[in-house]
């Protein structure tokens, strides 16, 4: 490729140093990308996080979300306020181009947007072909035809940015109609790296229902749960006549949350209470993050079990008893059922269940909590 007026030896130098422009902003695209989807799902996540809290009740989960949204809207306040007068704009460069092609597009405004197809020919750098837009006045239309010579500004870092440059000094305009530039190859052609802006609203929009899932995923338990106790404990399986089967169970809230922390227990089966309305029921289960019961108003009272007369802070100490002498190394869930005693005058019934790799094990306790049998690992019974 030759051009008059430029230098062939420094453009010999630049094949060799040329900045690797291209890598530099695909980097800072990945980088902007990767900022804009991490944003996005936080956003996502703490709005979805206020809902679910106020949906289950739980302040912690609420705080959070509120938190994580006020500390984004900080940031976003601060990042506005920063002066534009710290980022000094990329410095624009002059060069000579060869106008391969132009096409007007008519308009009522004295400036036309105008598309250009150019050869931009540095002085430090090799040739590259770009293709721009730019309004140019009707009057100066004539003065660009295809293969004339236009001086143009260009940015080394972000060579797609080119603008004509329509009232040159008179040295470059001398340049030009002296110079003589030979057409780029097609390969040369540079584009921007940036996303248009219709994908940025998909990865933004994505990158947000994606961060409100994940929150709903994490908390379903307790939304799916608590919805459908509720709706069984007021839609009791037979008619609202006084002769009822009823059930329900509830999740406690967290996933850090136990049943064995002192007090979740009792509290826990109050909530169950006022949800079936009757303190009297036929079968209790509790695992670790759940509690269900279940009854039947036809049974006559000393074949129930009271909610409320089970002494539930002792129900731990079985619990880790069951974990730890019943060869169960490694326990991997465990479950405790409370039934009515069978005969005259007996209590409840508590059963410990704890099973792991080794196998399934056992003990029973009555209403005391006080242990009245053990199977362990291997045993029969």
């Amino acid at each position: 490729m030759g051009t008059t007026g430029q230098g062939q030896a420094g453009q010999d130098v630049d094949e060799v140093n040329v900045p690797p422009v291209r890598k530099r902003s695909a980097v800072r695209g990945f980088l902007a990308a990767l900022r804009l989807t991490v944003v996005s799902a936080v956003t996502g996540g703490a709005l979805a996080a206020l809902v679910v809290a106020v949906i289950i009740k739980d302040v912690p989960v609420f705080l959070t979300g509120g938190g994580v949204l006020v500390v984004l809207i900080l940031i976003g306040v601060v990042a506005g306020r920063r002066s534009p007068a710290d980022e000094e704009p990329p410095a624009g460069r002059i060069a000579l181009a060869r106008i391969e092609d132009l096409r007007a597009t008519s308009g009522e405004m004295a400036d036309v947007p105008v598309t250009f197809r150019l050869t931009v020919a540095p002085d430090d750098r090799p040739a590259y072909r770009v293709k721009i837009e730019q309004h140019i006045n009707l009057v100066d239309i004539p003065a660009y035809r295809p293969r004339g010579i236009a001086v143009v500004e260009y940015h080394p870092d972000e060579p797609w940015k080119v603008l004509i440059v329509t009232r040159p000094t008179a040295e470059w305009s001398r340049r030009a109609e002296e110079a003589e530039i030979d057409s780029a190859p097609e390969s040369t052609l540079v584009v921007s790296p940036d996303m248009s802006e219709g994908s940025w609203c998909m990865l933004t929009l994505f990158a947000f229902l994606a961060g409100a899932a994940l929150v709903v995923l994490l908390f379903r338990a307790e939304l799916f749960t608590s919805d459908n106790d509720g709706a069984a404990a007021k839609s009791p399986s037979s008619s609202s006549s006084a002769s009822r089967t009823f059930s329900s169970s509830t999740t406690v809230s967290g996933p850090s949350t136990s049943l064995l922390a002192f007090g979740v227990m009792r509290v826990t089966a109050m909530e169950l209470e006022a949800r079936v309305d009757t303190a009297y029921v036929t079968a209790i289960t509790i695992e670790d993050h759940r509690m269900a019961v279940r009854g039947d108003s036809t049974r006559p009272v000393s074949e129930t079990v009271h909610l409320q007369s089970l002494p539930y802070e002792l129900f731990p100490g079985l619990v880790r008893e069951a974990r730890t002498t019943l060869g169960v190394r490694d326990p991997r869930s465990w479950r405790i059922d409370v039934t009515p005693g069978t005969g005259a005058g007996a209590g409840p019934r508590v059963r410990v269940t704890v099973t792991g790799k080794e196998g399934t094990a056992h003990l029973d306790a009555d209403a005391t909590a006080r242990i009245t049998d053990r199977r362990a690992v291997g045993e029969s019974g």
